[in-house]
């Protein structure tokens, strides 16, 4: 990344956090090239802590900045970006990470036509192991992209698509974590049922989570391959399986992610 351009970020969660952390980490970006707002006066102080510098308004971001980094919520961003519009100058790059709100949402709510960027990252950022989808508008330059891969790559797998699958990445890694959190609620009640105590089931859950998705990471294999290797025929992992298939468990997944991916549509309207 270009060590000379300012990084404002409009809102300061976790997700936010998460990104300065890695930022940081990775010798990315230093603090002194990134400035906040967040109406929440504590989360201000939260990044001045770290070394980054902060502003009382988001008009005095928006002159600070050359990269705009908008990590609001959705419902909330139509009026956190309206101080900015009509003032926001046109060289600054805009990046979202408001789920379902396009990059024509920004363009119409600053009033012009900038150059914007719409990332779906998740909340495994938050210890470095992130997956992010990155669209960008028609007018973005090349370094526009590289900077903006450089962020998110700071936190985690970086990948570009066209902005019309970013409501399929919302359902798919967006939204992915819950339901790898769900499966291993499920697996660790079922185990208490079969004589583990809470604390062992839960133990053997997340190594055993921990360990397949590495395994799957770093293996260059298939998913499909993997599972065939531990699957004997006529054993344990066979039978729980043929339970699940029989049980409609794929027709479930493809529903929750067509579900996740329809709300993501409705968000963006």
């Amino acid at each position: 990344m270009a060590d000379d351009k300012q990084l404002g970020f409009l809102g300061f969660g976790n997700m936010g956090l998460a990104i300065v952390h890695g930022l940081i980490a990775r010798a990315t970006m230093g603090p002194e090239h990134m400035t906040v707002f967040d109406v929440d006066a504590s989360r201000r102080a939260e990044a001045e802590g770290l070394g980054m510098k902060s502003v009382a308004s988001t008009e005095a971001l928006g002159q600070a900045c050359d990269v705009l980094l908008v990590a609001v919520k959705p419902q909330n961003a139509a009026e956190a970006l309206k101080p900015l519009a009509g003032i926001l100058e046109p060289r600054v790059l805009v990046i979202s990470i408001c789920a379902g709100l396009s990059t024509a949402f920004f363009r119409e709510q600053l009033g012009g036509d900038f150059r914007v960027i719409r990332v779906m990252p998740n909340t495994p950022a938050l210890v470095g192991a992130g997956a992010a989808a990155l669209a960008v508008s028609d007018n973005c330059s090349p370094d526009d992209l590289e900077l903006a891969t450089g962020i998110f790559e700071s936190v985690g797998l970086v990948q570009v698509v066209p902005e019309s699958a970013m409501d399929a990445v919302t359902a798919l890694s967006g939204s992915g974590p819950a339901y790898f959190f769900y499966m291993t609620e499920c697996l660790v009640r079922a185990a208490q049922e079969e004589g583990l105590t809470a604390e062992q089931a839960a133990e053997l859950a997340k190594q055993t989570l921990l360990g397949a998705g590495r395994l799957l990471a770093e293996s260059g294999e298939a998913a499909a391959v993997l599972r065939e290797r531990v699957t004997s025929k006529g054993g344990t992992t066979e039978a729980a399986l043929r339970t699940f298939m029989d049980r409609g468990f794929e027709e479930t997944i493809r529903a929750g992610v067509a579900a996740a991916a329809a709300r993501s549509r409705e968000l963006g309207r």
